[in-house]
């Protein structure tokens, strides 16, 4: 028997026989061992691990709605091939493309159709080569280099173990010869190695201790290697697994390397083989699946996850859509759940990564909320791009610090956020008025103004007031560094954008103002007639009618306009900044 096991997920839409046809085989083998069931959204993947005479499988048997497309992308990363199931009275259905376009693009390459219900009248051969021309020129698209379709019944167990001489006019071979002549899509063993660091000892003098997961490839007693983000190298001169000394570790091993100390690494840094190259950079080129029913909104912060490695990162071009059914490429700009799009990550940091196609456990990652941490995209590195390694940050002798201190004050932003209506160019008027009249070298930012020039190009999509908040926040960025004390007056509907805001600048820098007038009261005053229009449908995505607004949960600093004079309010705040110790 291969020791290898081939690792197989079997999918399809629901109602197609998926899982009555993955039950049917299983159960003609003998008695497979069910080694897990994972539950998710009251659905469950069955795992299945059973021996034939000429190999071992590992069947992931993925439920079919589409609330599972993280799992399908998750479990085809360590998979091998995948059978995507159709029914014959429905033809190759969206979901079907789908499932097959996620398992190529997270590295399958070898993919079986399974047409069930071939033995009804109806599945004749001219409807089976139909469906098989149908799926064989999406999945070349798609990527698959070996692709079989058979015919089969889950119910009468036609070519499911040995041909059935039923259809005399299909002379391939069964679903389990097929399965049989599967290979593993790579041996992990040939890969360079990498290995995650979760744990540093510093204790001796001469030597450092890391310990990790190897991710991806072996590493020996001797051998070379680097930590690349500080572009040190070392030397191993111990490996240790469970309290016992090893020559060498594998792929998936829990070690502990022992490493003169000439490298430097730290927690959450990857380790890598010396002698074969890897990436680092702040840029990439990657695929993405999204996955959460809040839509993709370039310019909007992201955690990460690249092989343990995190950090922010926003899609800062969306290049273009996926059109499962034709492979065009469309214009988007924003990814629905499910759907599949190419794009420029910006990272916070550089990170280290292969490109997918390399080494998939160091090339794919995970988008994740950074407020309630769920999943909300996957997807794998084309390359790191070229312009962020051309690119080196300059520093100079003259810093915020000293340009602020010619103005006697310290540089920061007080950022006000709230309803259209709400008073917050009134106060941030005020405030600024009372600043200039204490000598103070302020700069106000107003919404409705920047409109006009910065960011006219932009329209009131949830998409395009993500951008606009990302472009005032840099701009704001580049004004603490002038020394200046920042006022920003823009309604920023969204938390979000308003943490990047935040995470732009240094602690204490950013003040979070929030202009907390009552939505009824903000209608009522209406002074442009914006909520006007917005009832009439004259105006839409208009904030607190057709567009929501997140209010913030712990703002530095509240008004309430309602029983606040404008001038009042713009002293309470400069008594808050002198209190700061921005101001004296």
């Amino acid at each position: 028997m291969v020791n290898t096991p081939i690792r197989v997920l079997t999918s399809g839409d629901t109602g197609v026989g998926k899982r009555t046809l993955t039950r049917r085989l299983l159960s003609a083998l003998g008695h497979p061992t069910q080694i897990g069931v994972r539950f998710a959204e009251k659905r469950s993947e069955n795992h299945y691990r059973f021996p034939t005479e000429g190999r071992e499988f590992i069947v992931t048997d993925l439920p079919g709605s589409d609330l599972n497309l993280h799992n399908m992308a998750t479990t085809a990363l360590a998979g091998d091939l995948v059978i995507v199931v159709a029914d014959a009275r429905k033809g190759i259905l969206w979901p079907t493309l789908r499932h097959a376009h996620i398992a190529a693009i997270f590295g399958i390459r070898s993919v079986i159709l399974a047409v069930n219900q071939a033995n009804l009248a109806s599945c004749s051969e001219e409807v089976f080569r139909s469906i098989e021309n149908n799926f064989i020129e999406k999945a070349k698209a798609f990527g698959f280099l070996s692709i079989s379709c058979i015919p089969v019944s889950a119910t009468s167990d036609e070519n499911l173990t040995t041909v059935s001489e039923a259809r005399a006019w299909y002379r391939g071979p069964s679903l389990l010869a097929a399965l049989e002549e599967a290979q593993p899509r790579n041996n992990e063993e040939e890969q360079p190695f990498r290995i995650l660091v979760s744990n540093v000892d510093t204790a001796q003098s001469d030597f450092r201790r890391y310990s990790g997961i190897v991710a991806a490839g072996n590493v020996r007693l001797g051998q070379k290697i680097i930590a690349p983000l500080s572009e040190k190298f070392g030397k191993i001169v111990r490996i240790v697994a469970s309290g016992s000394d090893l020559t060498h570790a594998c792929s998936g091993d829990s070690v502990t390397l022992t490493i003169n100390k000439d490298l430097q690494a730290n927690c959450g840094d990857l380790i890598v083989d010396g002698g074969l190259p890897i990436e680092v950079s702040d840029q990439l080129r990657a695929t993405v699946l999204w996955l959460d029913d809040k839509a993709l909104l370039p310019s909007r912060t992201y955690e990460i996850n690249v092989a343990g490695q995190m950090t922010y990162a926003a899609i800062s071009d969306l290049r273009y859509e996926i059109n499962v059914d034709t492979m065009e490429h469309v214009a988007a700009r924003t990814l629905e759940a499910g759907e599949i799009g190419v794009c420029n990550i910006a990272l916070e940091r550089p990170l280290v990564f292969d490109p997918f196609d390399q080494v998939r456990q160091t090339g794919s990652f995970e988008l994740i909320d950074q407020y309630d941490k769920r999943i909300v995209g996957a997807g794998t590195i084309t390359f790191g791009l070229r312009r962020a390694t051309n690119i080196t940050r300059q520093t100079f002798d003259i810093d915020k610090h000293a340009r602020a201190a010619l103005k006697n004050q310290k540089p920061c932003v007080l950022w006000f956020t709230g309803f259209s209506g709400a008073g917050k160019t009134t106060v941030a008027n005020h405030l600024e008025a009372a600043l200039h009249q204490l000598g103070r070298h302020t700069q106000l930012l107003d919404g409705d103004n920047i409109r006009h020039a910065l960011n006219r190009d932009l329209g009131f999509t949830e998409a395009d007031r993500v951008e606009n908040i990302r472009r005032i926040a840099e701009v704001s960025k580049l004004s603490v560094e002038a020394g200046l004390i920042v006022i920003v007056s823009f309604i920023s509907p969204f938390r979000s954008e308003r943490e990047m805001a935040r995470n732009l600048l240094s602690k204490g820098e950013f003040f979070e103002v929030f202009i907390d007038t009552p939505f009824e009261i903000c209608e009522a005053r209406d002074p442009k007639g914006l909520y006007n229009k917005a009832r009439l449908g004259q105006i839409t995505n208009f904030t607190g009618i057709d567009s929501p607004y997140e209010p913030p949960e712990e703002p530095e600093f509240r008004i309430t306009t309602a029983d606040m004079a404008p001038d009042a309010a713009a002293d309470a705040l400069i008594s808050y900044l002198q209190e700061r110790g921005k101001i004296w």
